[in-house]
């Protein structure tokens, strides 16, 4: 099959709105979506204030995935703070690296970013997960590193590819311009009237979290997830879409058996 469900979150550490830290709580709201590919953004790794547990690990095992994770933040050898993919289909992982930001002049968090190429049905899609920055100015220097030679403009991360991630970045911004010049935003093709926010989790007013498409893909469903559950489990809700890379597929073989021929 060349449909995939792919889900976006941030999960704010597993911790609700509430102020419960409940990797469980999270991982229901994962299920409930029975999505292929999970993309993940503020997982703690070994961190005191979560107890010291690896959330990504735990999150996985709750959701029979396998979990790739990547710190963007290192505190020590031991404390970790950063995002994962979660999926249980084959994959290779491609790159993980911290981006270029703020970090290193004003107190901000450090960034970063995984590539996994995901086998959806015999089609390669590359998934790019990230986390940028708070101001618009270093969301742009982010951007350009993603889009730059290293990550989305890599030979090997050929089409079709999904961008997806907590970019802070609303619509109408320049980051936001940017992306928009060279991928579609799911949400938006879905239905301009269908497109909804996602943070804040309670009362959502703006939509940040977004999946980005490049390449032949046909949108199946795009929902923001508004359930009781997941208002309260994270101060972000998740995105999830379903794509069918059947048009993908389809050149894929045509070009096979051309060569054979």
């Amino acid at each position: 099959m060349t449909k995939v469900r792919i889900l976006s979150y941030n999960v704010h550490a597993c911790v609700g709105i509430d102020k419960h830290m409940s990797p469980e709580r999270i991982a229901k709201v994962i299920e409930s979506c029975r999505p292929d590919i999970v993309a993940l953004q503020e997982i703690d790794v070994g961190r005191p204030r979560s107890g010291r547990i690896d959330q990504a690990r735990i999150l996985a095992e709750l959701l029979g995935m396998e979990a790739h994770f990547h710190p963007s933040t290192r505190i020590g050898p031991d404390e970790h703070y950063g995002d994962a993919i979660l999926t249980s289909l084959p994959y290779t992982m491609k790159k993980m690296n911290v981006l270029p930001g703020f970090h290193d002049r004003i107190k901000v968090e450090p960034r970063g970013a995984l590539w996994a190429s995901v086998d959806v049905g015999g089609v390669k899609v590359q998934v790019v997960n990230t986390h940028l920055g708070v101001w618009p100015h270093e969301q742009m220097l982010q951007l350009s590193t993603l889009l730059g030679p290293e990550w989305l403009g890599h030979p090997d991360c050929r089409d079709p590819v999904v961008f997806l991630g907590d970019f802070n970045a609303p619509p109408g911004l320049a980051p936001y311009r940017r992306l928009a010049s060279e991928f579609i935003d799911v949400q938006k093709a879905w239905g301009e009237r269908k497109a909804k926010p996602t943070f804040p989790g309670r009362l959502p007013a703006l939509r940040i979290d977004h999946v980005w498409l490049r390449g032949r893909a046909a949108i199946r469903n795009v929902e923001v997830v508004r359930t009781p559950l997941a208002r309260v489990a994270s101060d972000h809700l998740p995105l999830v879409v379903d794509l069918d890379f059947h048009a993908h597929a389809t050149r894929t073989d045509h070009d096979a058996r051309v060569g054979a021929a």
